[in-house]
């Protein structure tokens, strides 16, 4: 294995080492609050806003665990599962389909909400976005009234070269590190409206 396969793999192996450790002090907040709530004790706006917080960051750190962490070949993950952890990227502001024949290998699951992550960045005015993971490929398209003007990004899907980008805008080359540990290239085609990434 290169230099660079093992550094990436050390950085999935960190990604999910920080998830697995947030996930459990998240839980046992969550279950606190349901204490407090049977107790009588936690039903004021102020809980429920905690309470939703809870929720919102639990939700997230299971999808950064699944994204971001690492993912051995052979593993799979079920379709609903994989979902799940989709729905809440966007914040509702765009909507998403995942078509899957079945469950997917947990390498596709990570390149798939590696590039719906890559959606939400794209969309920040809203749109609609399909993910078909069908087959060999996984397709991504992006449907939107107004697309973000993001060359720049849209450049660390095909190319390696490119200077690292910002914390929140990582999983651009992180889609193009999963799909080559899959041996697979990235195309993208864009137009006005309309935006298709295949992996």
């Amino acid at each position: 294995m290169s230099g660079g396969g093992r550094q990436a793999d050390l950085v999935a192996l960190v990604g999910s080492r920080i998830c697995h450790d947030l996930i459990s002090p998240l839980g046992a907040v969550g279950n606190g609050l349901e204490l407090l709530q049977m107790m009588g004790t936690g039903d004021s706006p102020e809980m429920a806003l905690v309470s939703d917080s809870v929720v919102t960051a639990s939700d997230r750190v299971k999808l950064f665990r699944l994204a971001f962490g690492a993912a051995a070949k052979g593993q799979r993950v079920a379709i609903e599962e994989a979902r799940a952890h989709a729905a809440g990227i966007g914040q509702g502001r765009i909507s998403i389909r995942w078509t899957a024949d079945g469950d997917v290998d947990r390498m596709t699951a990570k390149l798939g909400l590696l590039l719906l992550l890559c959606a939400e960045t794209l969309t920040p005015y809203g749109g609609e976005v399909d993910l078909d993971t069908r087959g060999d490929r996984a397709v991504l398209t992006i449907r939107a009234e107004r697309l973000r003007d993001a060359d720049a990004l849209i450049a660390h899907l095909a190319d390696a070269g490119n200077p690292l980008p910002s914390a929140g805008e990582v999983h651009f080359p992180l889609a193009r590190m999963a799909a080559d540990d899959m041996g697979r290239r990235i195309a993208v085609e864009r137009d006005a409206y309309k935006l298709t990434i295949s992996a």
